[in-house]
């Protein structure tokens, strides 16, 4: 199944990224280029690096400069996401541009990647959930507290990858057909964007 596929790639992402645990260090993709490994683990990476700026940003001591800094970086990690998302619906596109699609074939309120996504930001909540629920300074109502929504963020990952997999079998069965609209974001656009068009 392709969420199974999928969710070890962001896993084996989280546990690397976490041996340094520095929003700072390089980056490295285990995967070739040419297979859709290599963009789900750039996905993810890029997820988990945006995690932990929004631990950062939210320290209330944080000197403004710094916290301006960082969130022009967010703003930037932001676009990555959406350009990684993008680019792996268009491998869907093309994995199933030959599948025939039945006359009374309905759409997805989302595509493949974006629902592949949610699974990518699951993932790393459920990482740091479980860190959370097995923390040796924390008090026991703490432990249990998060051992509860532990189980309900592997609930909901068993539910959500069901999903994605049952839309992946639609798409190629020709029950749904894709169709992706790029993202319009107007903030980053100097055109679109009234503050920046005006120091233009």
């Amino acid at each position: 199944m392709f969420s199974e596929f999928a969710f070890k790639i962001f896993d084996q992402s989280i546990e690397t990224y976490h041996v340094k645990d520095d929003v700072n260090q390089s980056f490295s993709n285990p995967f070739p280029k040419d297979e859709i490994a290599h963009l789900l683990y750039r996905k993810n990476w890029i997820d988990t690096v945006q995690w932990h700026y929004e631990d950062i940003i939210r320290d209330p001591n944080i000197d403004p400069v710094a916290a301006l800094t960082l969130k022009r970086k967010i703003d930037a990690s932001n676009q990555d996401r959406t350009d990684l998302v993008e680019y792996i619906d268009s491998y869907f596109l093309n994995k199933y541009q030959s599948a025939q699609t039945k006359s009374d074939a309905t759409i997805n309120t989302e595509s493949p990647a974006w629902a592949i996504d949610r699974l990518s930001i699951l993932a790393l909540k459920i990482y740091h959930m479980r860190e959370e629920a097995v923390r040796n300074d924390a008090e026991p109502s703490h432990l249990e507290k998060c051992q509860q929504k532990l189980d309900i963020l592997q609930e909901q990952k068993e539910d959500l990858s069901s999903a994605i997999d049952q839309l992946l079998y639609d798409i190629e069965e020709g029950n749904k057909y894709m169709k992706v609209y790029k993202q319009m974001k107007m903030y980053n656009d100097d055109e679109l964007n009234p503050v920046l068009r005006g120091l233009k």
